[in-house]
């Protein structure tokens, strides 16, 4: 794969997701031996190659990063997507998104800021970027099951490549995010989100079954399905995406 200015950014913020548990647990409380232990990451690989009647590939990689604290909770993703065909890269993209949440009285409201980037090589755009900020409850907190309502202002900007200018808007950022512990060595999470601006609503799925192989493994089953209601021409409103990968937690 050749290494483009976008690739190589995309690493450097790849890289620094596992960079980041040790350096924050450093710079929040100096000499709490305990806060190392209050991040939590995984990293998962995902590769298919097939020959004979056909050749294809596909790499599917990603990383994360969160913790839970008293009043701020902090998660970082990153993600990059390639598939071929007979050589030819038929799927390449890279995003990176994070969220911050501050805790009001009561731990269950909270403000939340949003970024998210994304390079997608076959969305007819060379980048997206959003950003968001707004108020968010949590409607639903046991110990097994939890659920996050979001909604605030945000805006969008993305260069279309065809014509290589810039388009720009303001939009409503909604998001609903689940989580189900079904069993001490499996869970089921459903992250929905909408953007709503004046041209474009972008309304992304991401449903995923994990079970685990032991403490460190685990296995992951995801399907997501991303709709963009207005997009350049010769490129579908929808895409889909089954995954299946392998999880290693630290």
């Amino acid at each position: 794969m050749k290494m483009t200015k976008t690739n190589t950014l995309f690493l450097i913020l790849f890289v620094g997701i596992l960079a980041v548990p040790p350096v924050l647990a450093d710079s929040s409380t100096p000499g709490d031996p305990t806060l190392s232990n209050q991040w939590k990451g995984n990293l998962e690989l995902g590769f298919v190659k097939t020959s004979g009647n056909t050749d294809t590939e596909t790499l599917n990689t990603k990383a994360s990063a969160k913790t839970d604290r008293e009043v701020w909770r902090h998660k970082i993703n990153a993600e990059a997507l390639k598939t071929s065909d007979h050589g030819t890269t038929t799927a390449e993209r890279y995003a990176i998104n994070g969220q911050s949440d501050y805790k009001l009285k009561g731990k269950k409201n909270f403000f939340f800021v949003y970024l998210a980037y994304e390079d997608d090589h076959f969305s007819g755009y060379k980048y997206q970027m959003t950003e968001a900020i707004g108020y968010g409850r949590r409607l639903l907190d046991e110990p097994n099951m939890k659920l996050d309502l979001e909604v605030g202002p945000g805006a969008r900007q993305r260069k279309v490549e065809a014509t290589n200018e810039t388009e720009k808007e303001g939009l409503v950022r909604g998001a609903v995010n689940y989580l189900w512990n079904i069993s001490e060595t499996s869970n089921f999470t459903e992250s929905l989100s909408t953007e709503v601006g004046k041209d474009v609503t972008i309304t992304k799925s991401v449903t995923a079954l994990v079970a685990k192989i032991n403490s460190s493994l685990a296995s992951k089953v995801t399907y997501t399905i991303k709709n963009t209601s207005k997009v350049p021409a010769g490129i579908e409103k929808t895409d889909t995406e089954t995954g299946v990968t392998l999880v290693y937690g630290f």
